[in-house]
């Protein structure tokens, strides 16, 4: 049974009701629901369903950052830090950057750390966009990203990607973005399909934003989670560093999602109009957390390789028990998410079977129909994703459920 939403007054107007239309939950009344996230959660705890929706592991990461944590406690970095972040955290960063991908940064002028990848994206496309302007970006998407151009009265045009790749066409890019583009959003590695996007795919959109004067907005926060592939961020490209702003975190990377540390890397100009929005929004955040951060951004390149080999590891387990249950699935490159088709089991709407199977196999996953746009729900009503971003032995008792499931 769906959670029921509290029914919002009549007499209580406001931007709302846009966030909620852009993240197309609002009901036939005008009533906003819940998310699928809140719906799927709900039964996964009602029907102690194993819960593969959400995008978050359920065991910590590096005990060193953990460690740094109770550390900068211990030290006393309980109250504000400065509102771009703290210095050692934006000096991390920056070096990360240069040691990753050769991008030089100013961690003084052209390094704001935020309230994770979320914020930055919000403050992103509030600080760049004005009412009418419009917001370029491939579909499926995160969330957030349709309710935050809604709420700064931008226009989403959506690219719509298709199986088994998941990456947009040149030409559909060319088609979507014009001089009315102010933002151009580029997901890679991407969520939910884990697609990679290729340089030459990067490259034509660095063209397409010189065009047409738009400002690129990259979300990165799986750029350390590829298995196959190579992860490159637009920033490093010819021409790319002077029109984009990077964004990422380290919630994904280090296992720790609760923290809410992320970053945005770009040219100054970018940097401080970004500063301007975020500093109304949450204003500072995750003071003991920002210098643990920094730690992990300083580990050794193989605690990342190694996490990088245990996440792929669990995506394989993961994607033999799909398939084996009769699924299509469309293997990802990268990322927490596998995409798979229930069609192929006679499940043409993902969204129904989503709904049934906490209860029929106990498991729980996401209609990707609720990433899209209404008008393309239609293209996506048979697709599913499932997180693996969890402990072997849960991915184990989800597989053999799965089994379960195909008999």
């Amino acid at each position: 049974m769906t959670p029921r939403a509290p029914r919002v007054a009549d007499d209580v107007h406001g931007s709302w009701h846009r966030a909620a239309s852009g993240a197309g939950l609002l009901d036939a009344d005008g009533h906003p629901q819940p998310t699928i996230f809140a719906e799927m959660s709900a039964l996964a705890s009602r029907t102690g369903a194993i819960n593969l929706g959400q995008g978050f592991p359920d065991e910590d990461g590096p005990p060193e950052v953990l460690e740094a944590a109770h550390a900068a406690i211990d030290a006393g970095y309980n109250q504000y830090p400065p509102g771009t972040g703290l210095p050692v955290l934006r000096e991390a960063i920056a070096t990360h950057q240069r040691h990753w991908y050769g991008i030089e940064a100013d961690p003084a002028a052209e390094v704001l750390v935020t309230a994770g990848a979320t914020e930055a994206i919000a403050a992103a496309i509030l600080a760049f966009t004005e009412p009418g302007d419009e917001v370029v970006v491939a579909e499926p998407y995160y969330d957030s990203y349709g309710a935050i151009a809604a709420l700064a009265g931008a226009r989403l045009v959506t690219v719509p990607v298709s199986a088994p790749g998941f990456l947009p066409e040149p030409e559909a890019l060319d088609a979507a973005v014009s001089d009315r583009t102010r933002v151009i959003l580029v997901n890679t590695p991407h969520n939910p399909s884990g697609a990679v996007w290729p340089r030459e795919l990067l490259e034509h959109v660095v063209a397409l934003a010189h065009r047409h004067d738009a400002i690129i907005v990259t979300d990165e926060v799986y750029e350390h989670l590829v298995f196959e592939g190579a992860h490159v961020p637009v920033a490093a490209l010819p021409g790319g560093w002077e029109r984009t702003l990077t964004i990422s975190s380290g919630g994904k990377t280090f296992s720790v999602t609760g923290w809410k540390v992320g970053w945005a890397v770009g040219p100054a100009r970018l940097v401080t109009a970004l500063t301007a929005v975020k500093q109304f929004l949450t204003y500072v955040n995750a003071g003991p957390f920002q210098p643990a951060i920094a730690v992990g951004l300083g580990l050794p390149d193989a605690v990342f390789h190694g996490a990088a080999t245990a996440l792929r590891d669990k995506r394989d387990l993961l994607v033999a028990g799909l398939a084996d249950a009769g699924l299509t699935v469309y293997r990802p490159s990268a990322g927490y998410f596998v995409v798979v088709d229930t069609s192929a089991i006679g499940e043409p709407d993902a969204t129904a079977f989503a709904r049934s199977l906490p209860e029929r196999a106990g498991i729980v996953g996401v209609p990707v129909s609720a990433l899209v746009s209404e008008a393309h729900r239609a293209e996506y009503a048979s697709l599913l994703r499932f997180a693996f971003c969890k402990r072997v032995p849960v991915l184990q008792e989800a597989v053999a459920r799965l089994g379960a499931l195909g008999r």
